[in-house]
């Protein structure tokens, strides 16, 4: 099983001085799912090298016992520091894509011709992707073989607004995940706030929050083991 992990290279929140970057749960989750299920793992980012962290997902709050796990594992970090730029990969590679979120995807990767091509690459292919919390966004401007966007009349969450307006990012953010992806035609749903919440639709599998990012990895998995 190979694995490609799509991490953002964006780093301002907007235009109030403020980091972002990705979630760190959102990647060690899934990351260690699909290491101790025996997957090959390539880490991308548009830019390549280091993507940012989002420095509040390191808080103690926010810390898990994976995100623990992935701070003290040196491999982890060099493969993290040392991600492939995004215009090197190529689905034909992999088995399946996952998208972890932060607010970083929502300024880079889900206006990048070269993310939004990927993902239909491997639609095309009849390989499953997977995004998470944030990431659902990029999905906005890809599009199925048809031409209408991928989400229309497909079953997906993302973050909601209640979870964008816990977090006070409301009018910081480019657009609302749980906007765009109704406004693109999706059959969005969600569970409650930062409780794990999946949906899977063909395929194409969407997780609410960063607590729905080990889940989203598990059913990934069990999608490719029935391919």
């Amino acid at each position: 099983m190979k694995v490609l992990i799509v991490l953002t290279s964006h780093d301002q929140l907007g235009t109030t001085g403020l980091k972002t970057g990705f979630w760190l749960e959102e990647l060690a989750a899934p990351y260690y799912t699909f290491k101790d299920a025996g997957a090959q793992i390539v880490l991308a980012s548009p830019n390549g090298g280091q993507p940012p962290l989002d420095p509040k997902s390191n808080e103690p709050a926010f810390q898990t016992d994976l995100t623990r796990r992935f701070e003290a594992d040196a491999a982890a970090n060099d493969q993290l520091a040392n991600t492939v730029r995004l215009d090197s990969v190529s689905q034909a590679d992999f088995d399946t894509v996952f998208y972890p979120g932060g607010h970083g995807p929502l300024w880079d990767l889900a206006e990048d011709p070269r993310s939004i091509a990927l993902i239909e690459s491997f639609i095309a292919a009849n390989k499953p992707v997977a995004l998470v919390c944030h990431a659902p966004g990029v999905l906005r401007h890809v599009r199925s073989a048809d031409g209408k966007p991928l989400v229309a009349g497909k079953r997906v969450t993302g973050f909601t607004n209640t979870e964008e307006a816990g977090v006070g990012l409301t009018d910081v953010v480019p657009f609302l995940v749980e906007d765009e992806l109704k406004a693109k035609g999706g059959v969005y749903s969600k569970g409650p706030d930062w409780g794990s919440y999946v949906v899977t639709d063909g395929l194409l599998i969407t997780g609410q929050n960063p607590a729905s990012s080990a889940e989203a990895a598990e059913v990934l998995i069990k999608q490719l083991a029935q391919a």
